[in-house]
């Protein structure tokens, strides 16, 4: 991981964003020598089917989730 001023970065930012495209190398972006922006890769996240596909048939509901449960808390 590379850490470079906003100055320089000004200066060299093609440079800089080949080298993250082309290498995958994070960059932090520094103002007076405090971290402000990370440039990194972009990166697709997986659909949410793929995401939970382990999950699937692992979890059992024994009854209709939207239903009042009135009888435990009683009426109010």
């Amino acid at each position: 991981m590379k850490t470079i001023s906003k100055s320089k970065l000004k200066s060299q930012l093609l440079e800089f964003l080949r080298l993250v495209e082309s290498e995958g190398e994070e960059i932090i972006v520094t103002d007076r020598g405090n971290p402000v922006v990370k440039i990194s890769k972009y990166a697709n996240s997986p659909p949410t089917d793929e995401l939970f596909a382990k999950m699937r048939g692992k979890i059992t509901y024994f009854e209709d989730l939207t239903t009042p449960i009135t009888e435990e808390w009683g009426e109010t």
